[in-house]
């Protein structure tokens, strides 16, 4: 089926993107496989720490870096999956675009706020 290019400039047609699409949520995801085990190590390691220790724990550089960037996977990876499930089964066009909107709008959002979140703690702000 042939798209409008108004229709490709929304994301709401094939804009032969599909193939970019797929090769991210896969690479978000394989990103997300050891930041994930050293995450959940991270947590266990920290369980009856006080708050001053998790703050430091936060300020080391390698802990920091490992967290925003497990904080931009999470995010640009939930962002993807969601705008599959959006495109696949929501019909109504207006509705549609609207929501994809959102998603991106949210998931920067979050994104964002949590990476800035990480930094203020890393900067002692």
């Amino acid at each position: 089926m042939m798209q409008t290019p108004l229709k490709r400039v929304k994301g709401l047609g094939s804009a032969k993107s599909g193939t970019e699409h797929f090769w991210m949520q896969r690479l978000t995801a394989i990103a997300l496989l050891p930041l994930g085990i050293w995450f959940v190590y991270s947590l266990l390691v920290l369980i009856g720490t006080e708050h001053a220790g998790v703050v430091e724990w936060m300020r080391h550089p390698v802990n920091g870096t490992l967290l925003a960037l497990l904080a931009g996977a999470v995010f640009y990876h939930s962002k993807l999956g969601i705008q599959v499930v959006i495109e696949d089964y929501v019909h109504t066009e207006w509705l549609k675009f609207t929501s994809l909107i959102l998603n991106n709008f949210l998931h920067v959002l979050l994104g964002v706020a949590a990476v800035i979140s990480v930094l203020r703690v890393a900067f002692g702000g």
